[in-house]
């Protein structure tokens, strides 16, 4: 074996004895690098004769090639390598059934009790209305026998559009939902006439679920809360309808039969008389306490002359309920604020 073969074997041993990057360019340098073994010989050359240079030249050269074949072969098995490790520690078994990926998002507790008032209401044969939340004055408050300058006004502190109406009052966010009263009837005016022409009656029954807004924020009050209006007008709608109606939603919404119902007189202007509702719990955490849930009372014969109807033929009631109050009642919440602070760990409860 002459002196090139050796120096190719040298190297072929000592690239195959380098088992990282780093150790493998090591061994590069002490036979490729500026001070290496065949860049040595390749200075070597200029001492030589112009015949001894070709043939010790190309000698030389079929040596480099050969430990830059042997280098490049032991790049790729080292790579190769670290790869197969790779692979083995990020191994991923398919035949293992898949991971359901977790529900991000559910309804919110107060879209919850929306939905399910709608679906109880609906049973007993009422419509669902919707109106617009700025609303114009007569509207929202003096359709519903509450004229400008009336002290009732105070009791809805409201906040005001920059723009006014035909009247030149200005537009408000609504306090309530109970403007859907008039709107509702108005719009379903012809209907009204037309049945009583052939000598019936047209009943108005309807419940209008919405967001309102009032001046006012604690931990049971907000500036922006939600409520359901309900009206229902016939030839004999009596205050037993108004109870029975609502005694019946209230087991159906708590799912229970074990409450009680009583009417506490109170003051509204668009009914008289009028009544908050208060229920009573026979069992659980809160037995035994009386709880407003709502005002109503039989509508003022006034609003419903605004409404284009006749008050001689066409009476009954309506009552106000706060969605956010019977939603904090079924689902045992004590601070309203709870509702729309976005607390995803409070919120994740009602998925």
């Amino acid at each position: 074996m002459n002196e090139l073969d050796a120096l190719v074997a040298s190297a072929q041993d000592s690239f195959a004895q380098a088992h990282t990057a780093a150790d493998l360019e090591n061994a590069k340098a002490r036979f490729l690098g500026k001070s290496g073994q065949l860049t040595e010989l390749m200075k070597g050359l200029g001492k030589l004769s112009v015949d001894e240079k070709k043939t010790r030249g190309a000698a030389i050269n079929v040596a480099k090639q050969a430990v830059e074949q042997a280098l490049q072969a032991r790049r790729q098995a080292l790579a190769d390598a670290e790869l197969a490790v790779q692979l083995q520690a990020e191994a991923l078994d398919v035949t293992l059934p898949g991971r359901p990926r977790a529900v991000a998002g559910g309804l919110h507790p107060v879209l919850r009790a929306w939905e399910r008032i709608e679906a109880i209401f609906g049973s007993m044969g009422f419509a669902v209305g919707d109106g617009p939340e700025i609303e114009n004055d007569w509207f929202n408050f003096t359709a519903l026998n509450n004229p400008p300058n009336h002290p009732a006004r105070s009791m809805q502190d409201t906040f005001y559009v920059d723009l006014n109406d035909e009247q030149g009052l200005p537009y408000c966010l609504r306090t309530h939902t109970s403007p859907m009263q008039i709107r509702f009837a108005t719009a379903h005016a012809k209907r009204h006439a037309e049945a009583l022409a052939r000598g019936e009656m047209h009943e108005v029954r309807v419940i209008v679920p919405g967001r309102t807004y009032r001046v006012d924020n604690d931990a049971t009050h907000s500036p922006m809360f939600h409520q359901v209006e309900g009206l229902w007008l016939g030839e004999n709608v009596s205050f037993k309808d108004l109870k029975v109606t609502y005694l019946n939603f209230c087991k159906a919404f708590f799912e229970t039969d074990d409450l009680k119902l009583r009417f506490r007189p109170s003051y509204f202007p668009f009914t008289e008389p009028s009544a908050e509702i208060d229920i009573q719990f026979q069992s659980g955490p809160l037995a035994g306490k009386w709880l407003e849930v709502s005002g109503s009372g039989q509508v003022h014969p006034t609003v419903v002359r605004n409404m284009g109807l006749d008050p001689e033929r066409f009476v009954g009631f309506a009552f106000g309920s706060g969605i956010d109050r019977l939603a904090m009642l079924r689902y045992g919440v004590n601070d309203l604020r709870l509702f729309f602070d976005g607390d995803v760990r409070f919120l994740s409860q009602f998925k």
